[in-house]
């Protein structure tokens, strides 16, 4: 008997070990190699934000940087210290833009996830296929439509014209409706005999049961926005209205050739910063979410 769970132990330990097993060691063989190719495009963008201009423009070119230096950073901030809008407003509008277009994705998105698992209503199935088709589509591909929609509502040339666009995400209606439909409807149905509302459900029982999920959105939500030059580059001309990727942008393309490969360096590793802070704090909410997107 004893013999017996003891080896029942040895195995749920080579399962599932709350500590370091040899058994382990096969995992590693496979997950470390992985692992380096994968830091290699985030190693690349920090290592080539701190490379002088010598380094830049090596041939072969070098991966790792052999004399770090800030020069890339200053002659950055000294170029936006010439410009007529101050780089704090720049940065103002890409934050407030970020939060807003997070909150309002969050909302919109469970509201019609929510929708699409619990309540029934006519062309339900069909409005859940074009959302899954929307998928598909890449920005690009209905920029002209979405200008004229944009012209229409009347919010071409305002602050509105960052968050609108970007509010809708049908990745994060597919991740919450798969969470949404993994919750018991006997809770559903439990609420609705003690009198709660439809709302009351929602904001009670449902939301609280699919924060991984949310997480994920919120992540999607803020790199679409955070990483976003579209908007600025075409539905806005007032300059003080613009974010912090297009003016990072405007001063690569508005310096010699040389400087600039220095200045972008350094623009893409200050956007790139906050994308990866973001998923490291929420990562494992994402991977909560990808474990249960699929299942029924």
């Amino acid at each position: 008997m004893n013999k017996k769970r003891k080896r029942s132990n040895y195995f749920g330990t080579m399962i599932n070990p709350t500590r370091y097993h040899r058994s382990q060691i096969k995992f590693y063989l496979i997950l470390l190699p992985v692992l380096f190719v994968m830091l290699l495009p985030i190693l690349f963008i920090v290592f080539h934000a701190f490379k002088p201009i010598s380094e830049l423009y090596a041939f072969p070119p070098r991966f790792f940087t052999l004399r770090p230096t800030l020069d890339n950073f200053s002659q950055l901030f000294r170029v936006s210290q010439q410009t007529s809008i101050p780089f704090s407003r720049y940065l103002f509008n890409s934050i407030t833009v970020a939060i807003s277009v997070i909150i309002l994705s969050l909302i919109l998105s469970s509201l019609v996830a929510y929708a699409f698992s619990f309540l029934e209503f006519k062309l339900k199935k069909t409005l859940l296929s074009l959302n899954q088709l929307s998928i598909m589509f890449v920005p690009v591909a209905v920029a002209v439509p979405r200008f004229i929609v944009m012209h229409t509502i009347g919010v071409v040339d305002t602050f509105l014209a960052h968050i609108v666009p970007l509010i809708a995400v049908p990745v994060g209606v597919f991740l919450l409706k798969q969470f949404m439909d993994q919750i018991p409807r006997e809770l559903y149905d439990a609420a609705r005999i003690d009198g709660a509302n439809k709302f009351q459900i929602y904001y009670k029982i449902v939301i609280p049961l699919v924060k991984p999920a949310l997480a994920t959105i919120a992540i999607l939500a803020f790199q679409s926005s955070w990483n976003n030059v579209e908007t600025s580059q075409l539905y806005i001309n007032n300059e003080a209205l613009k974010t912090l990727p297009y003016y990072f942008q405007s001063l690569t393309l508005g310096t010699t050739s040389i400087a600039a490969q220095g200045i972008s360096a350094a623009a893409s590793l200050i956007i790139f910063v906050p994308n990866i802070v973001l998923f490291i704090i929420l990562q494992r909410n994402v991977m909560n979410t990808m474990a249960h997107s699929g299942l029924k």
